[in-house]
């Protein structure tokens, strides 16, 4: 059963469902994973749907909305503030911790992309969250994007970007409109996977929001919390070694799996393996029922 729901941050509305199992009781209390989508894009995302299928499917109440800007929520089109999504994300915690059918001690938060960013960093700041998922995710913007413009000159003239982004602002006061694909590059054969009503021209700000973010340096402070850390082995979006640095800083209780046979959209290209592991890392660290595994060191 899905729930449309809306909720305010930041003096915005923003616009999510709530999809809860079949088969509760009333007065049954199930514990919940808000899924976050990534850049740009909306909470009808693969990335989005295909978890939140399977979550329900294994018993779990999902919650997805869009992100500020983005989607039928309010907000400056495109332009997707960091911390913004992070003060997002703990409303719609707030929100769901009030439906009947949640455990309220018992939310987790998982991402993918810009959405794992999110919820790694909001998992740090917040000890409300009981687990995280970060999937094809990252901690380090700057050295993200040193990474992601790699080619000959490629990350000079995106410095120079955010340079002149900040000079047209100074001096008409206004935003200077570039392509998503300038800021975050994806290869045309997984442009597929950018679905309807998506951003794609942004504000210069967008990207220097995600230059500065630093998802990593929260991560030590999940800890005991479960945390679980996805990435294909070869990424054509976000680099491998994003995920493998923030495994590194991790504390107890950390597990990181890599992938090969899948690329950035993992969950929406149907890769069962993931699904697999997903499915055996829920069942172990954040059940459905009864007592989650004890923590241990990675």
């Amino acid at each position: 059963m899905e729930h449309r729901v809306t909720f305010k941050s930041d003096g915005l509305t923003l616009s999510g469902t709530v999809s809860v199992p079949d088969g509760l009781a009333a007065g049954e209390k199930r514990p919940a994973v808000i899924i976050l989508h990534g850049f740009g894009s909306t909470s009808n995302a693969g990335n989005v749907l295909t978890p939140s299928a399977m979550l329900n499917g294994l018993g779990y109440v999902t919650m997805r909305f869009d992100m500020p800007g983005c989607g039928d929520s309010e907000g400056d089109r495109g332009l997707l503030v960091c911390l913004d999504q992070v003060t997002a994300t703990r409303n719609a915690l707030t929100l769901l911790a009030t439906f009947d059918n949640v455990d309220p001690a018992r939310i987790g938060v998982m991402g993918s992309s810009f959405g794992a960013a999110v919820a790694v960093y909001t998992t740090g700041i917040d000890n409300r969250f009981a687990a995280c998922i970060s999937a094809s995710g990252w901690g380090n913007g700057a050295k993200k994007f040193r990474d992601q413009h790699g080619g000959p000159g490629e990350f000079e003239r995106f410095l120079k970007m955010l340079d002149e982004g900040r000079a047209h602002k100074r001096a008409t006061g206004e935003s200077m409109m570039v392509s998503r694909y300038d800021i975050v590059p994806i290869p045309p054969s997984l442009r597929g996977h950018v679905v309807a009503k998506s951003i794609m021209q942004m504000p210069v700000e967008t990207a220097q929001s995600m230059y500065d973010f630093r998802a990593e340096d929260l991560v030590p402070m999940i800890a005991p919390r479960p945390l679980l850390f996805l990435h294909s082995a070869i990424d054509s979006v976000t680099p491998t070694d994003q995920t493998i640095s923030m495994f590194e800083r991790a504390g107890e209780n950390c597990e990181m799996h890599l992938f090969s046979g899948t690329d950035h959209f993992m969950f929406a290209e149907g890769n069962v393996r993931v699904h697999e592991t997903v499915t055996t890392w829920l069942n172990t660290f954040f059940p459905v029922s009864g007592e989650p595994a004890k923590p241990h060191a990675h």
